[in-house]
């Protein structure tokens, strides 16, 4: 590897304990011997930076392999208790708070209910609300688990609307929640919850549902991907070479219809109008089906998915029977089975708002593809998963009449293999991406004067 002119010492080194660090986080546990052309480093590299590594309490011994002809192999690990990172999802229904180890296995949860508080469906967001549910979560799990608050690598935050940096931090903009400016970031400062020393990482959370696929789910070993998160609205995250963090897009604000219905956000016609859960609710109301009353948004879709295809428990999680009434074929019909029994009727009307919902959703699709070219389109969030494979099925055709023939030649369309804790998992991903990326350092160390471009090719040939 050269080296361009500019880099220092501390750059190379950094930039070893990256590569070291993340081969054994996503292949691990490895050997010394395996890690070589694993990250492209000579052995004596490997030795130092492992010696580092083991010395810093980032690695430890894994046990041991076999080799061939010689002496056993010690195998390497991260060591999952040599930090922490929280991961919070702001969901349309409620927030969701978990802490996990290095590894990402969950040591505690908090889930506080969003509730609204009068008519408007914004009245839920109210940001001294979320403020003190998120400042009192973080302590509750931090708690359960005995986790000193300075041990942490930070806080990951997915929350609905786009993400400014300012000088003061992270400002969310969430126009469909009524959040216009606001300083997310400062409020949780002042709180005075967390050391200085623990950043706070915020961003949309279609982004943090694409990190938690594109790492562990399956989006894995993809270049190129669109991970869409189907909740009450919808939005979408592209992954590219040039963007391999994600870049968040506000998709379900894509005009999909002139002078069409309103949208949450106050625009006319967009996406979310059509396909977002709480739309979906709102056109099978209209046209004259039966929501159930003073249900949430999650407990109405399972009954609308149970009225469309009854007797097949209406989607993932959904329960038999539910929006049918209290016996078969109640409110729906109902036809006999050979052999006696009765079999409801699917609704007529939920059936033909789904349909047309999957059509406004693989014209959105076709536009994803034709704009971007992915791999592979990945469906996530909770609307997304609990429709399922049926109804994506249907997305799917429509997306390919839609699209330009090549580009949906070369698509793979899927469900995302993450349950509800997609965006907490995708959210507590930030911070620790940025500890791999700082090569496993809490902060950045200070930096040394540039060597020049000749020192340096000969301080690399040295490394290697």
């Amino acid at each position: 590897m050269r080296v361009r002119s500019g880099r220092t010492v501390r750059d190379l080194r950094r930039e070893n304990r990256t590569a070291v660090l993340q081969r054994l986080y996503f292949d691990g546990p490895l050997s010394r011997f395996s890690l070589g052309p694993a990250t492209g480093l000579s052995s004596g590299s490997i030795s130092n930076v492992v010696a580092e590594l083991v010395a810093d309490g980032l690695v430890e011994e894994a046990g041991s392999v076999e080799s061939a002809g010689g002496r056993p192999r010690t195998l390497l690990r991260v060591s999952p208790d040599s930090g922490y990172m929280v991961g919070v999802d702001v969901g349309e229904t409620r927030i969701r708070i978990e802490l996990f180890d290095l590894t990402l296995t969950e040591l505690a949860r908090v889930e506080r209910p969003l509730e609204a508080a009068g008519p408007r469906r914004i009245d839920r967001y109210e940001v001294g609300v979320v403020v003190r549910h998120l400042r009192e979560g973080i302590a509750e799990v931090l708690h359960r688990a005995g986790i000193a608050p300075e041990r942490l690598l930070g806080v990951g935050i997915g929350v609905p609307g786009i993400v400014a940096r300012t000088a003061g931090g992270a400002v969310v903009h969430g126009q469909t929640i009524g959040w216009d400016a606001v300083p997310l970031e400062r409020m949780l400062r002042d709180s005075h919850l967390l050391p200085e020393s623990v950043p706070y990482y915020i961003d949309n959370g279609a982004k943090t549902l694409g990190q938690a696929e594109m790492w562990f789910g399956a989006g894995r070993g993809a270049h190129n991907a669109v991970v869409v998160l189907f909740g009450s609205g919808v939005g979408a995250c592209v992954v590219s070479d040039d963007t391999r963090t994600g870049r968040a897009i506000e998709w379900g604000h894509l005009t999909v219809r002139v002078r069409g219905r309103r949208c949450r956000c106050g625009a006319q016609g967009c996406l979310e109008a059509y396909a977002g859960a709480e739309a979906l609710l709102e056109r099978w109301a209209e046209a004259g089906g039966c929501p159930p009353a003073d249900a949430d948004e999650e407990t109405a879709l399972t009954a609308m998915l149970a009225a469309a295809y009854p007797g097949e428990g209406g989607g993932q999680g959904a329960e038999p029977g539910i929006g049918q009434g209290s016996e078969p074929g109640i409110g729906q019909g109902s036809e006999s089975r050979p052999g006696g029994g009765v079999v409801p009727l699917a609704d007529a009307t939920a059936l033909a708002v789904l349909e047309e919902t999957a059509e406004y959703l693989g014209a959105g699709f076709a536009d994803l593809i034709n704009l971007f070219q992915p791999e592979r389109i990945l469906v996530g969030g909770w609307a997304g998963l609990q429709l399922g494979t049926r109804f994506l099925d249907s997305v799917r055709s429509y997306a390919t009449s839609y699209a330009l023939s090549y580009p949906a030649a070369n698509v793979r369309i899927d469900l995302g293999t993450f349950g509800p804790d997609a965006v907490t998992v995708g959210a507590g991903i930030l911070p620790l991406a940025d500890f791999f990326a700082r090569g496993g350092h809490r902060t950045e160390p200070e930096r040394e004067e540039p060597l020049p471009a000749w020192r340096t090719t000969l301080q690399e040939r040295a490394a290697h």
